[in-house]
């Protein structure tokens, strides 16, 4: 049997990393190709496999089309993982959306140009951020949800318009894969005012570094073997670790810090400086569905826990040891305070934003300046939600109970009119979710896609989701949108439109 042709992009990077090294593990199937950069740094991470036989390293850029191309020339699967993400993306949205979209744009069209559309089978790594601030109590969601990224996440406006741009590509063989946050040691270590945008009612279903290296071992294997389900291509899933991995913000903390000696999270949370919400997040109904596919969750939150304590080190001893003094809680508290405080001052710190009255800004994170005003200094003043296990399901505006070759234009036509736009087209294949239709959303605009990208993957109009977050004027016209911005904001907070600073035509392909 012939190896299976695999191109690995992100290598370097944290799940890419990993993934690589399960790959490794099967070079009696797999030829690996990885794509580069010629950095001193990525040169450093990859030296160790220069001697693998079946791994070739081309050395180059997404952002180049004929890197790109020379590599899908040589390839029978890829795995698209590379990625500018959150925090750097959200200092450089420029570059984030020339990198992931760029990336998505240039994979896509070599595969084109090869004509081998019906061949290369392109898995993308999309992101839970594209369906942004879930707080609850709608906390609990599935692919098909409201497309809604968080206002000033360029990060999840580039990863978009790739998932839109991957959809619509007419491939025969493509997925995407919305990756959630990905717990272990990188995690562990992050320092940036990121951390105060994670809001302490938040909920995550993380998972682990290794099981998202296993997930696309797994994937290539049945590939290779000829086990993976036909029914897998041409979806959107998302990636979630299962029960295990169901955290709150702040129950983790509590985990956290208590590791750590504080049986008081009032000497180390200042309630204040976190955000309440625009983050993202949310526990998943579907995550199931992946795991049935490609049997990948086995750790749990204890994994990231323990990550955390090795990162730390002594200090984690010391710490253990100081609190257990009289008054060590407090003198251990105010030593972290002092740290966190100078990370909530930098460019994106939510402190910044109070203290120089950000009015953009801290509508954006708190709904009012009166609303930031009501929250507590004390941790255990603040009242925190604890009807985590209630789910609310979003309506997706069309029967779901019936088969997917069952899907009609009136089916069609009711969902749009959920959107509060209407489908402009008078027909369809019974059971085609791929043939592009026409429509025109609640503000006027006119556009074509397929029914996978609007019902399954949640997409509406690409024209208001290139332009700005207009998320509480599209609330009052659009009730399948109402669904994920009315229960979490008051009907008199300020209601802005946040225009946008790059879109994807701001990318051109460069051959």
């Amino acid at each position: 049997m012939n190896k299976l042709r695999v191109l690995l992009t992100g290598a370097t990077g944290g799940m890419g990393s990993i993934t690589l090294k399960e790959l490794l593990k099967e070079t009696d199937k797999f030829d690996i190709t990885i794509l580069v950069r010629n950095t001193e740094q990525d040169r450093l991470i990859v030296k160790e496999y220069e001697n693998e036989k079946s791994l070739r390293i081309h050395w180059g850029d997404l952002t180049n089309y004929q890197d790109v191309y020379q590599c899908v020339k040589q390839t029978d699967l890829i795995l698209h993982v590379a990625a500018l993400v959150s925090p750097t993306a959200d200092y450089h949205p420029d570059l984030a959306m020339k990198v992931n979209y760029g990336s998505m744009l240039n994979i896509i069209e070599a595969i084109k140009d090869q004509y081998r559309m019906n061949d290369v089978k392109l898995v993308s790594i999309g992101t839970v951020a594209a369906t942004g601030d879930r707080m609850p109590p709608i906390h609990w969601g599935r692919v098909g949800d409201p497309i809604k990224p968080s206002i000033y996440d360029y990060y999840a406006v580039s990863k978009i318009a790739a998932e839109r741009l991957l959809i619509e590509a007419e491939l025969t063989y493509w997925v995407s894969l919305r990756q959630t946050g990905i717990m272990g040691p990188v995690m562990a270590k992050v320092k940036d005012a990121i951390m105060f945008h994670n809001c302490l009612d938040n909920v995550l279903e993380y998972v682990s570094d290794r099981d998202s290296g296993v997930l696309l071992r797994n994937l290539c294997l049945y590939e290779y073997n000829g086990t993976l389900s036909k029914n897998f291509w041409g979806h959107i899933y998302n990636i979630g670790g299962g029960e295990s991995c169901r955290v709150d913000t702040l129950s983790m903390y509590k985990e956290l810090y208590g590791a750590i000696g504080f049986r008081d999270l009032k000497y180390v949370i200042n309630p204040k400086w976190y955000a309440t919400r625009n983050f993202h997040g949310q526990y998943y109904l579907d995550s199931d569905k992946l795991e049935k596919h490609l049997h990948f969750q086995n750790d749990s939150m204890q994994y990231f826990y323990d990550e955390y304590l090795k990162n730390l080190g002594i200090i984690a001893s010391i710490s253990k040891f100081i609190c257990k003094l009289p008054g060590g809680q407090r003198f251990m508290g105010n030593i972290l305070k002092r740290v966190f405080i100078k990370d909530a001052r930098t460019e994106h710190g939510t402190v910044r934003f109070i203290e120089q009255n950000m009015k953009e800004h801290i509508d954006a994170y708190w709904g009012s300046r009166k609303n930031w005003e009501a929250i507590p200094e004390n941790i255990n003043e603040l009242e925190h939600f604890q009807n985590w296990n209630n789910v609310i399901r979003i309506d997706h505006g069309y029967d779901e109970t019936k088969s997917e070759r069952l899907l009609s234009i009136e089916d069609i036509k009711g969902a749009a009119s959920f959107r509060g736009g209407e489908c402009n087209s008078d027909s369809m294949i019974t059971g085609d979710w791929v043939g592009k239709l026409k429509f025109t959303c609640a503000f006027g605009h006119e556009f074509e896609a397929s029914p996978r990208l609007l019902l399954e993957g949640g997409h509406w109009c690409p024209e208001c989701e290139r332009t700005s977050w207009n998320y509480a004027a599209r609330a009052k016209v659009d009730p399948f949108f109402a669904q994920v911005w009315n229960p979490i904001h008051n009907v008199h907070e300020p209601e802005r439109e946040y225009k946008k600073i790059v879109t994807e035509l701001d990318i051109k392909l460069n051959k």
